[in-house]
């Protein structure tokens, strides 16, 4: 056999073996968490490490503030291993994490506005109102991320999750809890609010193109 052939098949055969043995990012997400359900700390930490990054910096565009992410991040992980046994292997473990740390940020809300409403009763309107708008990324202009900001909750975070942190629908309907229908017409809702607020501004900008939401790389 000539060497080139040898030297061909050699490659390939290492190529194949390369992607036999690649796990995937839900392979390894499910290693990790069986071996946290055998208790495992070295496992749970690894979990930890991949998903805090990202749940914060949700959870800190939704609470607009970096301490109460951080405390709503550490409850989420603390119930994630409080709870791993109860972790259903035919979901993925990111939604999982995702839907717990976001419903403890809407507890957190509803817990604000529970509080200013309180507070604005008994100081008959002394009182500033507490924020609880979103932060969103500092690349945004700043007419993007007042119009984001100006969202109804339920379209605000639909969006958030699907154009800013680009989840799939599918992963948005579970985190949310709600029909993929619903998050659809929730996004598209959003946009066409985003789109009316943004529009004129964007025309004098000449930055919004015929069919186009938003300027490419904005989000």
């Amino acid at each position: 056999m000539e060497l080139w052939v040898i030297l061909v098949v050699l490659l390939e055969e290492h190529k194949l073996g390369e992607y036999m043995s690649k796990e995937t990012a839900k392979e390894i997400d499910y290693r990790l968490m069986r071996a946290v359900q055998n208790g495992d700390m070295v496992a749970f930490n690894e979990i930890v490490d991949r998903y805090k990054n990202r749940l914060m910096n949700v959870l800190t565009r939704m609470l607009s503030s970096t301490e109460e992410a951080e405390d709503v991040v550490q409850e989420t992980f603390v119930r994630v291993y409080l709870h791993r046994q109860s972790f259903n292997f035919k979901h993925c473990l990111s939604t999982w994490i995702y839907t717990i740390g976001l419903n403890l940020g809407r507890n957190e809300l509803r817990r604000r506005k529970k509080f200013r409403f309180y507070d604005i009763s008994e100081m008959k309107g002394n009182e500033p109102e507490l924020s609880v708008k979103m932060k969103l990324p500092s690349r945004l202009p700043e007419a993007i991320k007042s119009a984001v900001q100006e969202l109804p909750e339920k379209y605000r975070t639909a969006f958030v999750l699907r154009d800013v942190q680009e989840m799939s629908y599918e992963e948005v309907a579970q985190v949310l809890s709600v029909p993929l229908g619903t998050v659809k017409s929730r996004v598209n809702r959003a946009r066409m609010m985003l789109r009316d607020k943004l529009q004129p501004r964007l025309e004098e900008q000449n930055a919004l193109s015929k069919g186009t939401l938003l300027p490419v790389g904005l989000l």
